[in-house]
């Protein structure tokens, strides 16, 4: 059960890019995200991506969660994420508001979270290559030690804003999303 104060989603505090250690309550923070949005569309389908839905993988401890609406549910979708207290992007290169994402924090065991929603058309080849990225390193060790040591040589070169860091990390999901076969190990 969360720990609130004021409602379920708090206020956003971007910070630099930095590597942390995986935390096991993340999962916990996204499927109750999830519950909250789903409890206000039901037609969303609500998935947890990034590095904290990838079990030992380090990171910003950002907690991704993609938002998919059906085809034309796009006001819908944004007006259930708001309403829960997400609010628009005001750092880095916002994304546009046909494909917004909202941030906003969440307390869980005496710990705030920080939490970008990504709304998502179904139909968006976006949805599948998040999905992939996530399930390749969810089943590849060797993907997840690479990732990692990509973001922290990129935080030790000094790349520690939005969209640099993205799009510095760029090259390696690319490169895990063109791979033909996951390899499993």
């Amino acid at each position: 059960m969360t720990e609130t104060a004021g409602g379920p989603i708090e206020p956003y505090q971007h910070t630099p890019a930095s590597c942390r250690a995986f935390d096991p309550h993340a999962g916990e923070v996204a499927e109750t995200v999830a519950a909250l949005l789903r409890s206000r569309l039901p037609e969303l389908q609500v998935e947890h991506v990034g590095s904290t839905a990838i079990p030992g993988c380090a990171g910003k401890g950002i907690i991704d969660i993609m938002a998919v609406y059906p085809d034309g549910m796009l006001e819908q979708a944004r007006a259930a994420v708001d309403s829960l207290g997400f609010q628009p992007q005001t750092f880095g290169e916002p994304f546009p508001e046909n494909r917004p994402m909202r941030v906003g924090t969440m307390r869980l065991h005496g710990r705030r979270y920080r939490i970008h929603v990504h709304v998502i058309a179904a139909s968006s080849k976006e949805v599948d290559a998040l999905r992939t990225f996530r399930d390749r390193l969810r089943r590849s060790s060797s993907l997840v030690r690479a990732y990692v040591a990509r973001k922290r040589h990129l935080i030790a070169r000094g790349v520690t804003e939005s969209p640099d860091y993205a799009h510095a990390k760029g090259g390696f999901i690319s490169s895990v999303l063109s791979q033909d076969r996951p390899r499993i190990e």
